[in-house]
């Protein structure tokens, strides 16, 4: 499996390369990571680690995620996520997956949820042109206009429109792991990555 971990992303901020250069990265405090369940060929149909990330009150768990943590002895954590592994991998349950799993310059793939935008129009969620903007020349200024053909009687799938923008899973491919501090388990990636300071990402190494 490449590798991979849960982290929180913290913020961006900027350092210095050796040259002098300002390198801009995005702060992302991952792991440890522990392996909660481990899924097999044999039982489940497919390979993969089910793995938790960031502690969970007890008091703020439910009864079926409060059994399930139980009977593998561990405390509850605030997410799970599966990986994909080999049948060949060897992983158990209470092993933990830490920042150091990265190397510096290293490139990798990391998966947030986009910040939400609310409702939006046809201009900024399409990037449409909008009509004439002179007033008396046209009445029609960022109004979507048609909606498309009318004996069709309906709206085809995939036409642009206003809407709810935002909140959707990204991710971000190809971007460099600059520097990895494994004692205070932060990750140091160039450019920017998706979602709001203090949300989940997952960081996925090519």
């Amino acid at each position: 499996m490449p590798a991979a971990i849960l982290g929180k992303k913290l913020g961006m901020t900027r350092i210095f390369d050796a040259d002098g250069r300002v390198v801009p990265v995005t702060v992302v405090e991952a792991g440890p990571c522990v392996v909660v369940q481990r899924k097999t060929e044999e039982r489940d149909g497919y390979s993969a680690i089910q793995v938790g990330f960031g502690d969970r009150k007890r008091s703020r768990t439910n009864s079926p995620l409060t059994g399930h943590f139980r009977s593998k002895n561990i405390a509850p954590k605030q997410h799970l996520r599966e990986f994909r592994v080999g049948t060949e991998e060897q992983f158990e349950v209470g092993d933990e997956i830490r920042v150091d799993v990265f190397t510096k310059g290293q490139r990798v793939d990391v998966r947030g949820q986009s910040k939400g935008k609310g409702f939006a129009g046809g201009m900024k969620r399409h990037h449409f042109k909008g009509g004439p903007m002179e007033h008396g020349a046209s009445k029609i200024h960022r109004k979507p206009m048609s909606a498309g053909a009318t004996d069709a009687a309906r709206v085809f799938p995939g036409k642009r429109s206003p809407g709810h923008m935002g909140a959707e899973t990204v991710t971000v491919k190809g971007l460099t792991v600059v520097d990895v501090d494994a004692e205070r388990n932060l990750l140091l990636i160039k450019g920017a990555v998706p979602g709001a300071n203090g949300g989940l990402v997952v960081v996925l190494g090519r």
